[in-house]
C-alpha cells in the first residue's frame, strides 16, 4: 500500500520530470532540427545543384529509408548497452554526418548523406519512449511523451527563423548561406552526444541524484504500475514484428506520417509560393506560426487524454480534424487563410502523437514495448518518405506544391477510420482509466 504523502509524490515525480525531460526535450530539438533544414536549404539549394520537385523530394525522403531498416537493430542495440551509451553515440554519429551535408555537390551525394543521416539517427525516439517508461507510470505517459514530442514542433519554431536567418546573413569563405546552415546546425549534436554520457542516467536504482527513499518510492511505484497490467502480452522480437495489433498500429503511423512530414519538408516552398516578394527570413518567420498553434494544442490535448484516462477517441478526432483542414488548404487561395488552415492541420497532427504512443502501453510489456515501438516508428517512418515525395511529384506536374496537400488530407482520413477501429483488448481502456485515476 502506498503511504507516501500526496504533495511528497508529486514533488518525487517533478524531480524527475525536470532532470530528464528538459534534456531529452533539447535533444529532439536538435534532432528534427538536423533532419528537417532540408526544406530551407532547399529555398537556395534546389537552384544552385539544379534539384528538380521530385529530387527534392526523394533527397527529403530517403532519410527514412536508413531510419527504417535500421530502426529495430538500434533499438536492440539500446536494450543491451543501456540508453545513456547508445542515445550518446546515436548524437555524435547523426552530428557528424547532418554537418557533412553541407558538403554536398550533386543530387547522389545529397541521396548518399541523407541516407545516412537516418541510418545514424535510427533508434532515437522510439529509444526515448521506451526509456521514459522506466522511469514515468503509465498515468504520466501521455502528458510525459507530449512534453517530449513538444520538442518537433519547437524545432520548427526555433529553426524556420535561425535557419532563414543564416541562410540570408552567413556567407563566410565564399560558401553558400544554406551550407552554413546545415554545417551549423550539425554541430551541437556531436556536443551533445558527449554531455549525454554523462548525463543521463539507464535506470532508477542507479540514480545518484535521487535519495535512498525517493528511489524505494519511485521502484515501487513502477512496479505496481507494472502489475496493473499484468495480462499485458510479453513476445519476442520476431513475434513482435509480426503481431497484428503492432502492424495495425505501424500501418497507422505510416500514414499519419505521411500527412506529418509532407507538410513539414514542404512548408517553406508552401509559403514562399504566397508571394515572390518575401525573403528567406519572412518565410521562417510565417513558418513559426502553424508550429507555436500545434505546440499549444498539442500539450493541451495530451493532458486531456491522460486525465480521462482514453487513448484511442484521443488519437482518431485529431486525424479528423487535420485532414479536413489539410484539404480545405489544399483548396483556398487567400494565404492568411491558408496559414490558419495549416495551422490546425499541424495541431491536429501533432495531438495524434502522444495519445497514440500509450495505445501500445495498453497490451505490450515494456520489454515488448521496446521493440514493438521500434517496429511501429521504423515502419510508419516510411511514409517520411512517401509524403514529401509525393508532393514533389504532385508539384512537379501540377506547379502548385498546395495540389499535393489533397492528396495528404485523403491519407489522413484513412487514418482516422482505422484509428477508429481499433479493437483493444478487452477492458484496456479500462486499465488505462483506472491507471490514471
Amino acid at each position: 500500500m502506498n503511504t507516501t504523502p500526496v504533495s511528497r509524490e508529486q514533488a518525487i515525480i517533478r524531480k524527475v520530470t525536470w532532470r530528464i525531460i528538459p534534456f531529452v526535450f533539447l535533444l529532439y530539438i536538435v534532432s528534427y532540427l538536423d533532419r528537417a533544414n532540408i526544406g530551407y536549404a532547399a529555398l537556395q539549394m534546389n537552384a544552385e545543384l539544379a534539384l528538380s520537385s521530385e529530387v527534392f523530394g526523394f533527397v527529403s525522403g530517403i532519410f527514412f529509408i536508413g531510419y527504417f531498416l535500421f530502426e529495430v537493430p538500434s533499438n536492440l542495440l539500446l536494450e543491451r548497452f543501456g540508453a545513456r551509451v547508445w542515445i550518446a553515440r546515436i548524437l555524435v554519429t547523426w552530428g557528424v554526418i547532418a554537418a557533412a551535408t553541407a558538403f554536398a555537390q550533386t543530387a547522389m551525394h545529397l541521396y548518399v548523406l541523407r541516407f545516412l543521416l537516418g541510418v545514424a539517427e535510427a533508434g532515437f525516439f522510439p529509444g526515448i519512449i521506451v526509456y521514459l517508461t522506466y522511469w514515468f507510470r503509465s498515468r504520466e505517459l501521455a502528458t510525459t511523451v507530449a512534453l517530449f514530442t513538444a520538442a518537433i514542433p519547437v524545432s520548427y519554431i526555433i529553426g524556420a527563423p535561425l535557419s532563414t536567418w543564416i541562410m540570408d546573413n552567413v556567407h563566410w569563405l565564399g560558401w553558400s548561406g544554406w551550407r552554413w546552415m546545415l554545417f551549423l546546425e550539425g554541430i551541437p549534436a556531436v556536443f551533445l552526444g558527449v554531455l549525454c554520457y554523462f548525463y543521463l542516467t539507464d535506470r532508477p536504482e542507479q540514480a545518484r541524484w535521487l535519495t535512498t527513499e525517493e528511489k524505494a518510492w519511485l521502484l515501487a511505484e513502477l512496479e505496481r504500475d507494472r502489475q496493473t497490467r499484468k495480462d499485458v502480452k510479453h513476445f519476442g522480437a520476431l513475434k513482435a514484428m509480426s503481431n497484428p495489433k503492432v502492424l495495425y498500429l505501424a500501418f497507422i503511423y505510416f500514414v499519419y506520417q505521411c500527412g506529418s512530414l509532407g507538410v513539414g519538408y514542404w512548408m517553406p516552398q508552401i509559403i514562399k509560393g504566397f508571394s515572390s516578394a518575401l525573403s528567406h527570413t519572412q518565410i521562417g518567420l510565417i513558418a513559426t506560426i502553424p508550429y507555436i498553434v500545434a505546440t499549444l494544442v498539442m500539450i493541451a490535448w495530451s493532458r486531456r487524454s491522460d486525465r480521462h484516462g482514453e487513448r484511442r477517441l484521443h488519437s482518431a478526432i485529431p486525424l479528423a480534424v487535420a485532414a479536413v483542414a489539410l484539404v480545405s488548404a489544399g483548396l483556398v487561395r487567400d494565404p492568411y487563410l491558408a496559414i490558419g488552415l495549416i495551422s490546425l492541420a499541424l495541431a491536429g497532427l501533432y495531438s495524434f502523437k502522444s495519445p497514440f504512443w500509450a495505445l501500445p502501453t495498453l497490451f505490450l510489456s515494456r520489454s515488448t514495448a521496446a521493440v514493438s515501438i521500434a517496429v511501429i516508428n521504423s515502419i510508419g517512418n516510411l511514409g517520411g518518405f512517401v509524403g514529401p515525395f509525393m508532393i514533389g511529384m504532385v508539384k512537379g506536374n501540377t506547379q502548385n506544391a498546395s495540389a499535393g496537400l489533397l492528396f495528404l488530407s485523403a491519407l489522413l482520413a484513412i487514418a482516422f477510420i482505422m484509428t477508429l477501429l481499433i479493437r483493444l483488448d478487452r477492458g484496456d481502456d479500462t486499465r488505462a482509466a483506472a491507471v490514471t485515476t
